[in-house]
């Protein structure tokens, strides 16, 4: 069972370069471990990387939550955080996440207890908070305590949100 700290905090993301590979998937054909497969010998060929955590991003289609359907394809990436975007490897492309507002979650336990985490912050938390989706990418921030399919591990995941209308 994941454990997550459903209370987020809202964050102001100032923006963020980021270097890495992309796949067109759906949740359907879930192709996230092909995508890790593929990115992680090849990370290390990167520069100007700002650390070594890695971000894991979705990139949805404008009205993709409004019906969620799992056969709606999206991109999803696997990245690190750069400096800048000068020496980018053939193999890989630049994306940047763009400034802006966030509910920020604690995910604790391995990697699989995700869609988990997930389900609950987008049936529970997000109807019944002041929040609505933004439409920016979403993604899982992956540091030091970030230990795959440890019962230990811990990550941030970033969910892009701004007031519904009529809350100030």
């Amino acid at each position: 069972m994941p454990r997550e700290k459903m209370e987020p905090k809202i964050e102001i993301l100032p923006g963020k370069k980021l270097v890495g590979q992309r796949i067109i998937m759906t949740y359907s054909e879930n192709k996230t471990y092909e995508l890790w497969r593929k990115f992680m010998p090849d990370r290390n060929s990167i520069m100007n990387k700002v650390d070594s955590s890695l971000y894991s991003i979705e990139v949805y289609p404008p009205e993709y939550f409004d019906h969620f359907d799992p056969t709606v394809p999206f991109e999803k990436w696997a990245a690190v955080e750069v400096s800048d975007f000068m020496n980018i490897p053939e193999n890989m492309e630049a994306i940047t996440l763009p400034r802006g507002k966030y509910a920020v979650f604690i995910h604790l336990g391995p990697a699989s207890t995700g869609p988990d985490t997930y389900g609950n912050i987008f049936r529970s938390w997000l109807p019944t908070s002041e929040y609505q989706l933004d439409h920016r990418p979403h993604f899982a921030w992956m540091g030091e305590k970030y230990k795959k399919d440890d019962p230990e591990s811990e990550e941030e995941i970033w969910i892009p949100v701004k007031r519904k209308t009529g809350h100030f």
